[in-house]
């Protein structure tokens, strides 16, 4: 099953306290990023393209060696945005295309392929991962009607009814090649933020009749972002806990 993952790298620390770029952070020894493309790779996508942004040619050089290309979003106006910058390196592609964030270093290979089948199967015109937490300040929500998702709206433009729900996306997604390249340039920045957001695809789709699909992860950790010191100390744990 041919796809295409893309990897978000483009944010600055600005949370951890420091101007290095986030996906430079170290867990294990090794930055953040990394441990992303490692489960890129072991899910067996046949090509990975990093948007890289704040210190570029530092996070080209840590990518030095791997099988990853990459394009710069300068400057970063959100995760569409950043797609959108990609988009040029995917003309013409049909198969699935994943995006992920490059500082979620605890995302596993069989989750993606999970993800991956799960979109294979139901012909969604998107599927996105997503967690349920105690506690979802700070995430952009799942709503869903009758079961099935219709919107994702980010924890600033939330209503009251909103903030209450519990399902959060994980910015993790496999979308329909062709529906993914026609809808970029359709996003709109009419948001508080200013910024394109890659989930109002999920509203297009939802307009469209498209199908799109929400596979809960078991484990939440799996696809919670580094944002902050205590949750890189946290991740390092974690993945401590992982080794044999």
């Amino acid at each position: 099953m041919s796809a295409v993952a893309v990897i978000l790298a483009a944010g600055k620390g600005t949370r951890m306290k420091s101007d290095q770029a986030k996906v430079l952070f170290p867990i294990a020894g090794r930055p953040l990023l990394l441990h992303v493309l490692d489960s890129v790779e072991a899910a067996g996508f046949d090509r990975v393209i990093a948007v890289v942004g704040h210190q570029a040619d530092r996070v080209r050089e840590a990518l030095a060696g791997r099988r990853v290309d990459s394009v710069v979003q300068e400057p970063q106006l959100g995760t569409g945005h950043a797609v959108l910058c990609a988009a040029p390196l995917l003309t013409g592609v049909t198969h699935p295309i994943a995006v992920l964030a490059g500082d979620a270093p605890l995302i596993r290979a069989r989750t993606l392929r999970r993800m991956l089948e799960h979109h294979h199967r139901t012909n969604a015109a998107v599927t996105l991962l997503s967690a349920v937490l105690d506690n979802p300040k700070g995430y952009g929500r799942v709503v869903r009607k009758d079961g099935r998702v219709v919107a994702i709206v980010e924890d600033k433009d939330a209503t009251g009814e909103e903030q209450a729900i519990h399902e959060i996306n994980s910015s993790i997604y496999a979308f329909d090649g062709p529906f993914l390249l026609r809808g970029l340039p359709k996003l709109k920045n009419e948001n508080r933020q200013k910024e394109y957001y890659l989930t109002d695809l999920v509203h297009l789709a939802f307009e469209e009749g498209r199908l799109v699909e929400g596979v809960v992860v078991s484990d939440p950790m799996e696809v919670v972002g580094v944002n902050t010191v205590e949750q890189l100390e946290e991740a390092e744990r974690i993945l401590a806990s992982r080794r044999p």
